[in-house]
């Protein structure tokens, strides 16, 4: 991996000793761009502030406090995230995975495996996005298709028109002033309101 292809990298660990480990992981695997945030005040801001593609997390023995700021995190920033943790408990897991953490790894730190698990965790990021992304999508046209059919109702009931022809009406207004359907039909929307 090429210095200008190697992702920047952010190390969140407050031990200096498993940071170095984690550290000098990566570089062994190519990664050259890593840096180390050891201190956990304004963790948000300071990770905005780098802007990495990917978060390497390691906790010792993360309390309950840790963990959920740790989540915070996840859920904010939206990068493939690496959690280490010595150990953990089925809410923690459950948790990290609601949060969005791409990988969570139970007593398994060593510094042979980083490659491996970045890979994985920047898949199983990418797949979640993805499938995020589609969702929204799909919410969206939903969102749209209660809008357009709730405007045809009113044009029917207004003006005495068919379903199919309140549609046509919207699509050829659409047509006429260059804007989607969806907008045509929103305004629709609006002016109903402020007429009754």
């Amino acid at each position: 991996m090429s210095a200008e292809s190697s992702p920047k990298i952010v190390i969140v660990d407050e031990s200096p000793i498993r940071a170095a480990i984690l550290e000098e992981g990566l570089r062994e695997a190519g990664y050259t761009d890593v840096v180390h945030i050891s201190e956990m005040q304004s963790l948000l801001s300071r990770i905005y502030a780098l802007d990495p593609e990917i978060i390497v997390i390691d906790l010792e023995n993360p309390s309950r406090d840790v963990l959920e700021q740790m989540f915070q995190v996840s859920r904010a920033v939206r990068r493939p995230i690496a959690m280490f943790v010595d150990q953990s408990d089925a809410a923690s897991i459950q948790a990290s995975v609601e949060a969005g953490v791409s990988a969570y790894i139970v007593d398994g730190l060593k510094k042979e495996r980083m490659k491996p698990i970045l890979d994985l965790c920047v898949s199983r990021f990418n797949a979640f996005a993805k499938l995020q992304d589609e969702l929204d999508r799909t919410k969206h046209a939903l969102e749209e298709r209660k809008v357009i059919d709730r405007a045809k109702g009113i044009l029917m009931k207004v003006k005495g028109l068919t379903e199919e022809e309140a549609y046509v009406l919207m699509r050829s207004t659409a047509m006429r002033e260059k804007k989607k359907i969806g907008e045509i039909a929103q305004s629709i929307l609006t002016a109903s309101e402020l007429l009754k």
